[in-house]
């Protein structure tokens, strides 16, 4: 496959005709600033009245059908009534009417054919345009007609009206570039929706102790721990030390949970009675309503539970009560935290759990989802290539869905939103989808990804409009692939400056990160958990926001092994590096005086600052600023984007692809396991090698004190005191320009061999010969 030049993965800026407004500085003056506008033709079908009837008892099964040229949509039918109340609405884009005459119909249901009942006819010249926030047009009665536009029996109450997709009943408009759509199911799925996160909280478990446990062998000394399980989550304890009927344990356990809050925490003590055996002493529920609510570091109060034992009796679970256990504990829901369920590179909030230590807002997050040119085509419907593409955004709790757009390459949206912003330190994340359900077809499919954009906060100048095409580009075994481009619109408003400029000198996270931390092994168990119950609850909504979605938005597979995301990461070490590489290469000339003119100057700055000291740290604040000034005229105009070179994913070895998408437990045959361990090994064996030369280097520092090599030592411990008296007598600036001109010195007085120091350092012993 030959892949499109790099060009074609650049970031592209635009100047669309933003909010049918002129632009005033960088703010435009309309409501609905951030989309173009589309015009829509809307029809809202209220109710009908007085219908005449087909059978002795007068009634009907009526239903209207709205039809504009070549468009038609239906409402659902009544059986047997002549006053039905639909209230439905229906909006024809304008930018698709090929007719002058709006037609609505009543009609009456019936097995063979449907009869006519009575039509309204529209001349689209006549009808009243409407802009928000003008209130609803007023619906009104309109005497039926029949097809020789005499009045017959019946009235229908409609309001229709010429508005924008700002209009507050477009989002549950049926909509005529949806009406291959089939089924209630298909409309619900296709229609734009906003989602809220679950609140997430972290539940700390202290297992303490536990007192007159009752086990079933008296005579051997109880293996007893504790396990907790709460929904999904189950974890344990280790076996306490004390073989008694009166073990501890003093242990944490963390999970996560989410309000509403459906499961109860369930514990069970139980005794390993043989290797695969555990016998259970006894459980406990405990509802987390009633758990204690913790803000900050102070611990809150340690209660008992009774353990209760359930025994089996002809085959029926009963509850034995003879003598109470008990069991100690320390349970609290952890509002202090943050519940990271994103990646912390990637993460969109950054506030604790308890809404009362919010800080106020620093100012909106506005998003344009314009459009989308090129994109690929995703399945195949009657013989032809398709694509129903939509849009997710996040950020914070809330989620945002576009409508699906059906059977388009080029889907215009025009669709905006709003979110408040309480860190700059931020990403938005916006993902493109194939909307896979669709015409009642496989409830199990999944939809199909087409590409994500991230845009960090703190990269926008504040009140400025970013209108640019982002390329969407995804990963596939077979390599890099542009999907299309997605056309946003985005802009940062800040409240206040200083409340802003206030954050850069806080904490990221909230302070109980930093006073009670979490493990990095916790906080993975923890996020991994948190994701979980973020998809299955986003899962369960109408219409859903399904599981593949939310794990794509989250960056769910971005901790498994990736030989190319290695890479990556090496070379992005390296460009940090580059600098100092560049420095010390400079300084290499300088020494080297490859450059006479140079060499001299810096001697002379050299002794300047030996001089006068106090000028030495004025001197750098004041080169990084002038550096910083310098950068100004070329600081980045628009925002960062997805880099294929940076992600080494323009030239990745298919193998390398293969293996990054390979699942966990690996699905691969042995042979091509095999290859990849083996490389695995070689890989971790050059590693292995340099971080041994890391260690040797250490440990010849520790050994010149340790009188390992005690001739060693003995040198090193002379020269030390000889070193102490001679700067003890010498001025400081004295050996400071002695060392600078030594360093410094002309190449005819340097020799290829290794220094006196470095020889000297390296025939140090290190704790390799003791190694196996």
């Amino acid at each position: 496959m030959q892949r499109p030049p790099q060009e074609d993965y650049s970031l592209k800026e635009t100047n669309p005709h933003l909010g049918g407004g002129k632009v005033t500085g960088d703010k435009l003056t309309s409501t609905y600033d951030l989309v173009e506008q589309m015009q829509y033709l809307y029809v809202r079908v209220v109710k009908a009245k007085d219908l005449p009837g087909k059978d002795v008892t007068g009634s009907c099964d009526p239903y209207v059908e709205v039809k504009l040229g070549n468009y038609k949509g239906t409402t659902r039918h009544f059986e047997k009534k002549s006053n039905p109340e639909w209230n439905q609405v229906f909006a024809f884009s304008k930018d698709r009417i090929q007719a002058s005459v709006l037609e609505v119909t009543v009609k009456d249901k019936d097995v063979v054919k449907d009869d006519f009942i009575g039509r309204v006819m529209f001349d689209l010249n006549d009808i009243p345009k409407r802009v928000p926030p003008d209130s609803p047009l007023a619906p009104q009665w309109y005497r039926l007609e029949d097809r020789k536009s005499d009045k017959v029996r019946g009235e229908l109450m409609l309001a229709v009206w010429m508005g924008t997709q700002a209009d507050e009943a477009f989002p549950e408009a049926w909509h005529s570039d949806a009406a291959t759509v089939s089924g209630a199911d298909g409309l619900a799925n296709i229609r734009s929706k906003v989602y809220l996160s679950p609140k997430l909280w972290y539940l700390r478990v202290n297992v303490i102790e536990a007192q007159d446990l009752l086990p079933s062998d008296k005579g051997r000394f109880p293996e007893v721990f504790v396990k907790v399980i709460l929904g999904n989550q189950a974890l344990r304890t280790r076996v306490s030390m004390s073989k008694s009927i009166n073990p501890m344990w003093n242990e944490d356990l963390m999970f996560v949970a989410a309000e509403p809050f459906e499961e109860p925490l369930i514990l069970s003590v139980e005794d390993r009675v043989a290797p695969n055996k555990d016998e259970v002493l006894g459980r406990c529920a405990i509802p987390l309503a009633y758990v204690d609510r913790r803000l900050d570091h102070k611990p809150v109060n340690t209660r008992w539970y009774n353990l209760e034992k359930h025994i089996i009796v002809e085959g029926e679970k009963k509850k034995e009560v003879k003598f109470a256990s008990r069991i100690h504990m320390r349970i609290c829901l952890e509002g202090g935290y943050h519940v990271l369920d994103e990646s912390t590179h990637y993460s969109s909030d950054l506030r604790p759990t308890a809404k009362q230590l919010w800080k106020s807002n620093i100012g909106v997050l506005e998003l344009g989802i314009l459009n989308a040119h090129g994109l690929s085509p995703m399945k195949t419907k009657d013989g032809r290539a398709t694509t129903d593409a939509y849009c997710v955004a996040k950020y914070g709790q809330k989620w945002v869905r576009t409508r699906t757009i059906i059977d388009s390459f080029a889907p215009k949206w025009n669709e905006q939103y709003t979110w408040e912003v309480y860190d700059p330190s931020t990403v938005l994340t916006i993902g493109v989808f194939d909307n896979c359900h669709l015409h009642g077809g496989d409830k199990s499919g999944r939809d199909s990804r087409i590409g994500k954009v991230r845009i960090r906060l703190s990269t926008l100048e504040t009140d400025r409009v970013y209108t640019h095409s982002y390329p969407l580009l995804v990963l596939h075994p077979s390599g890099v692939k542009k999907m299309g481009e997605i056309h946003l619109a985005v802009r940062f408003s800040c409240s206040s400056l200083l409340n802003m400029m206030h954050l850069y000198s806080q904490p990221l996270l909230p302070k109980m990160h930093y006073i009670h931390p979490l493990t990095v092994s916790q906080l993975d168990s923890l996020r991994h958990q948190a994701t979980q119950i973020v998809s299955m609850r986003l899962s369960r909504a109408e219409p859903p926001l399904r599981k593949e979605v939310v794990e794509y938005m989250l960056d769910v597979g971005s901790h498994m092994w990736s030989m190319r995301r290695s890479k990556a990461n090496f070379f992005r070490i390296m460009g940090v590096l580059s600098g100092l590489i560049a420095v010390g290469k400079w300084f290499d000339q300088i020494c080297n005086w490859k450059n006479p003119i140079t060499t001299v100057l810096i001697h002379i700055l050299f002794l300047i600052l030996v001089l006068y000291p106090e000028l030495i740290l004025p001197t750098i604040f004041l080169y990084l600023f002038l550096i910083g000034v310098w950068y100004y005229r070329w600081r980045p105009r628009h925002p960062p984007h997805m880099d294929t070179r940076l992600s080494c994913a323009d030239n990745a070895h298919p193998d390398e692809l293969d293996e990054e998408f390979d699942t966990f437990p690996t699905s691969r045959p042995p042979d091509i396991v095999r290859m990849r361990y083996d490389r695995l090994r070689s890989i971790s064996g050059k590693i292995q090698t340099v971080v041994g030369d890391l260690a040797t280097q250490g440990e010849r520092l520790q050994s010149l004190l340790s009188w390992r090599d005690p001739r060693a030592t003995a040198l090193f411990v002379i020269f030390c005191l000889v070193a102490a008296i001679v700067l003890y007598v010498t001025p400081f600036q004295v050996v400071a320009l002695l060392t600078g001109f030594y360093v410094l010195r002309h190449p005819r007085f340097r020799h290829k061999l290794p220094s006196v120091p470095l020889n000297f350092f390296r025939r140090l012993p290190a704790r390799t010969d003791c190694m196996l």
